[in-house]
């Protein structure tokens, strides 16, 4: 027979009985283009150097012959055959030889690589690569340092990378990311890492401008000193160093007190940047692992159980492994729920069709893609593959709801710094009804599939009752929107954190209210 122990948190499952894997789908392939791509270069490598020892071996020949033959002339050309000889190779033997050195090789390697190009990210991908890095830093504040020296597992950057980050992010106005970065490239160069492309005065030109962008003279009038003593013919450094020390002299003759308030705007400028909100703090901490509200006597409240959804035919005798993640609003983990063969097959399905996911614009009720939302997904119908309908029919036994009026199923990929920012899923009253061209009411529920493990971050958090689920491979997570009364559940108000490490496969479900009138009653308490 099969037992399951639960320990809040961790579940044990064993058999008794003999009887008894700027999205990363797409960067897969990419890896393995730029691997043809190589292997293309080496075959053009061989034939250059094929070519060069033919060219080689021809030299060397005539080397000799000519050393001999110049030594006495006369001689040498006395003999009829190598008079015969000399005209021949002049006549003959030098064109063969104009021919070959004249034989481009590289035209296999260049068409490749022509084919090969429409596939390459472009600079706006690059950017968003960039961007990507900036997130992981800020949410799970991780130093340049930790990043650029392998600290975090993975490959060490190099003062080049360090540098094109920070000119990515300068171009993006960032002038915070941009200290940071080429402050570590600054750094690298000074422990005497070399570059070919990259030298100190250049990293500090940026330095002293990014830094006085955000208010901080003397680090400017610092930076721009130093650039000067490597290069004092700089123009541009001569001209910022009057005007950083015009502006440095007029400032200290502000107030002392006026002068505190200042530093203080510009420390909370940089701890915080404009673009933060008290949410985003929260929904960062959350992604840390900090400020989780798991009081002990909320965790008491907490089981495990095997579930059968009120004996439905299907789990009498092999019920699921249901968890309680959360008391309130409840949601619910279920274990083992989805075989590894059919999440591959869901993952194949959606991979040729992986799209820029959209978000349901609040001002006009339309799809739109948005910053906060990072990551690629695709919809499967249900008559699209036997597994698309199996899994469909799964959530309506789980859960007890009608599917029919659910929207199709969504896949969707996190990759590098992938995230989905807070959000609610339901539609909101006071925006254009999301759902109006649906003619299935709001999203009563949500569920969803994790189908990868992920090495580091990828948890879906609560930022309005301080939850946080972490990813598990096979596991299924699910809650209502609505309360009964079909009002919206504000607390449900979650988001996606950026995937550090891995790469994060999920599948979801949107339930609608209509066909649940008998399933899950109304109430006419708002909050019921």
């Amino acid at each position: 027979g099969l037992w399951w122990v639960c320990v809040r948190g961790v579940l044990l499952s064993a058999c008794v009985s003999a009887n008894l894997f700027f999205v990363t789908g797409h960067m897969t392939d990419l890896l393995f283009t730029e691997k043809d791509l190589v292997t293309s270069l080496k075959d053009y490598i061989r034939a250059e150097e094929s070519k060069l020892e033919q060219i080689k071996k021809w030299a060397d020949k005539l080397d000799v012959l000519s050393a001999a033959a110049t030594q006495d002339p006369e001689g040498f050309l006395g003999h009829p055959v190598n008079a015969f000889k000399l005209m021949k190779r002049l006549n003959t033997e030098w064109g063969e030889l104009e021919s070959l050195v004249l034989t481009d090789v590289s035209d296999v390697f260049i068409s490749n690589l022509t084919i090969q190009r429409q596939y390459f990210p472009n600079d706006d991908d690059q950017t968003g690569a960039a961007k990507a890095l900036m997130r992981l830093q800020d949410t799970y504040q991780l130093d340049t340092n930790a990043i650029s020296t392998g600290e975090l597992p993975g490959l060490t950057l190099t003062v080049d990378d360090c540098y094109d980050l920070g000119k990515v992010v300068y171009s993006e106005a960032d002038y915070y990311h941009t200290e940071l970065w080429m402050a570590q490239a600054l750094r690298q160069l000074d422990q005497g890492e070399t570059s070919r492309a990259v030298d100190a005065v250049t990293v500090l030109d940026y330095l002293s401008y990014s830094v006085y962008q955000q208010g901080e003279l003397e680090r400017a009038l610092e930076f721009t000193r130093r650039l000067l003593d490597l290069d004092p013919t700089h123009q541009r450094a001569n001209g910022n160093l009057k005007y950083f020390e015009y502006q440095l002299a007029k400032q200290k003759k502000v107030e002392k007190v006026e002068e505190k308030e200042e530093e203080s705007k510009v420390r909370q400028r940089r701890e915080s940047k404009d673009d933060y909100l008290p949410e985003r703090k929260k929904y960062e901490q959350l992604c840390r692992g900090q400020g989780i509200k798991l009081t002990p006597r909320r965790q008491s409240r907490l089981f495990c159980r095997y579930y059968d959804n009120n004996r439905h035919p299907r789990y009498v005798i092999g019920p699921v492994q249901q968890e309680d993640e959360w008391d309130s609003p409840h949601i619910v983990r279920y274990h083992n729920i989805v075989s590894e063969k059919d999440m591959e097959k869901v993952k194949e399905l959606a991979k040729p069709r992986l799209r820029r996911a959209t978000v349901h614009d609040p001002h006009t009720g339309k799809l739109t893609t948005a910053h906060y939302r990072v990551s690629k997904s695709a919809w499967l119908g249900a008559y699209e593959h036997p597994v698309v309908d199996k899994i469909n029919q799964l959530i309506e036994d789980v859960t007890g709801l009608n599917v029919k009026t659910a929207e199709d199923l969504q896949v969707a990929n996190y990759g590098l710094g992938g995230q989905y920012e807070p959000h609610f899923d339901f539609g909101r009253k006071d925006e254009p009804d999301a759902f109006e061209e649906l003619g299935t009411g709001n999203r009563i529920a949500t569920w969803l599939l994790y189908m990868t493990d992920v090495q580091a971050g990828g948890a879906t958090v609560f930022t309005d009752i301080g939850a946080a689920v972490k990813p598990k491979k096979g596991t299924a997570v699910f809650w209502y929107n609505l309360y009964p009364s079909g009002e919206g559940d504000y607390r449900t108000r979650h988001a996606a954190c950026p995937v550090l490490l891995g790469n994060k496969w999920v599948s979801n479900k949107w339930i609608h209210e209509r066909g649940q009138e008998f399933r899950r009653r109304c109430s006419l308490n708002e909050t019921d």
